[in-house]
């Protein structure tokens, strides 16, 4: 008897064994700290020579370094602050994308910069020059942003008009973000190619990058992030904190993104009650509107601006 259950039982425990060793090394992938940003992706090296012009950009301009929690080395977050080329109280702050930081924002840094925008470029945690072990994918990146915020407030004074800008894991964190109790100052929202969970979105990945089903790595690798970020995966997203969002938001998205589906961009914009906008860009993948047609970009977002941006209004609550 006991001989013929071990026959079972061995076989199951080593899948068992095998499950928890996979989804340790996908949280390890996908979570662990990231100090250097990694290489392109192929489709977006075509835009390299534009990218390197808008870097070389941001390290003529005048930039300042900001920080949160300065002194306390598990808490430190850095920012780049760039001040408006004439006095102004338009203030953007930009949240990056995944393994990137705030300097690889300098295209769209630049963009708002040009429309007299004073302009705040985050480090997440975990990411460039801010603290952190683990990535967590925007969920606690809002709070820091939150910090953010407010700390811009005290700086540049109560008559402060913000407009939350971000791309891929920072179109996330922005949605995220806009869920909370912000300041009369935020007017505005724009999120690029935002996921609508981080569970949602692990498990696209799981499926059609790693060919691997949901389960069991999907419960397995949010039961690694409860234990050591303190939130299950599917407890959290984007869809139920656009829910509460009181701010006019501008969805945008590639319509040929196979890292972000598009869908996940419909299914924020359903849950939205705010006044709301979406644009599918024709031909773009992830991540790609603003390089495969920069003027066109620049377009839509002023467009948007005009319509819903005014720095002398204070949004309802």
């Amino acid at each position: 008897m006991v001989k013929h259950a071990w026959r079972i039982l061995a076989p199951l425990a080593g899948v068992a064994a095998t499950s928890l060793f996979v989804s340790e090394k996908l949280f390890s992938i996908a979570m662990n700290r990231v100090d250097d940003v990694p290489e392109t992706s192929d489709d977006k090296k075509q835009y390299a020579a534009a990218y390197y012009h808008y870097l070389d950009w941001l390290a003529k301009v005048e930039t300042h370094d900001w920080f949160l929690h300065q002194h306390d080395p598990n808490r430190r977050m850095h920012a780049i602050y760039i001040p408006a080329k004439a006095p102004s109280n338009k203030f953007v702050i930009i949240s990056h994308g995944y393994k990137g930081n705030g300097e690889t924002m300098s295209g769209y840094a630049k963009m708002f910069y040009d429309m007299g925008f004073s302009v705040l470029l985050p480090d997440d945690r975990a990411h460039g020059k801010s603290a952190g072990k683990y990535i967590s994918f925007g969920w606690l990146d809002r709070l820091d942003y939150l910090e953010w915020i407010n700390t811009a407030i005290k700086y540049r004074g109560e008559t402060l008009a913000i407009l939350l800008f971000g791309v891929s894991m920072g179109g996330a964190t922005v949605e995220m973000l806009s869920g909370e109790n912000l300041p009369t100052q935020v007017k505005a929202i724009i999120a690029d190619c935002g996921y609508s969970s981080i569970a949602e979105e692990l498990t696209y990945i799981l499926t059609n990058q790693y060919h691997l089903p949901k389960y069991p790595f999907e419960p397995m690798v949010s039961t690694i992030n409860r234990r050591r970020l303190g939130y299950y995966l599917g407890d959290v997203s984007s869809t139920d904190q656009l829910a509460h969002n009181t701010r006019p938001i501008l969805f945008i998205h590639g319509e040929k993104d196979a890292y972000v589906p598009p869908y996940m961009s419909y299914k924020n914009y359903a849950a939205t009650h705010a006044p709301k906008q979406l644009w599918l860009v024709r031909n773009a993948s992830h991540a790609e509107s603003f390089w495969i047609d920069t003027p066109a970009y620049q377009h839509r977002v002023a467009k948007f601006l005009h319509t819903y941006f005014d720095p002398r209004v204070i949004p309802a609550q």
